[in-house]
């Protein structure tokens, strides 16, 4: 099974809706994890309205660091545009998704955002 992390700064928007994305749309083929080299601590509330919008329940999620991840060798690493190179994770791919931060965007730009969100992680699951 594939072991996919994606990563912003505070694993509260971006890489949160990527792992979700990974669990809808990868189920059965992939593990995915998300974390921010300077989490938040919280899940943005838009971030859970803009999933609630497609039956995701994210407050099912914690904010967390790249220290309360599995130590393990991830097949895809993917940060999320935010400058984040997580030296520190072994991965047999890395890629940097140039995303906008959509944290404090209004809830058509952020759905935008959650929209090219599902697009990477679906046209991702289809390379495995």
């Amino acid at each position: 099974m594939k072991k996919i992390l994606f990563v912003c700064v505070e694993n509260s928007n971006r890489s949160q809706m990527a792992e979700a994305f990974a669990k809808m749309h990868g189920a059965g083929k992939l593990e995915a994890y998300s974390s921010g080299s300077r989490p938040s601590g919280i899940i943005n509330p838009k971030a859970i309205a803009a999933m609630k919008e497609l039956n995701y329940d994210l407050t099912t999620h914690d904010s967390k660091s790249l220290d309360e991840i599995p130590k393990i060798k991830y097949d895809y690493a993917i940060t999320m545009g935010c400058g984040d190179e997580c030296p520190f994770v072994i991965a047999d791919h890395r890629d940097d998704w140039k995303l906008d931060d959509p944290k404090h965007m209004a809830p058509d730009e952020f759905n935008t955002v959650r929209d090219e969100i599902e697009r990477r992680v679906k046209e991702l699951i289809g390379k495995l």
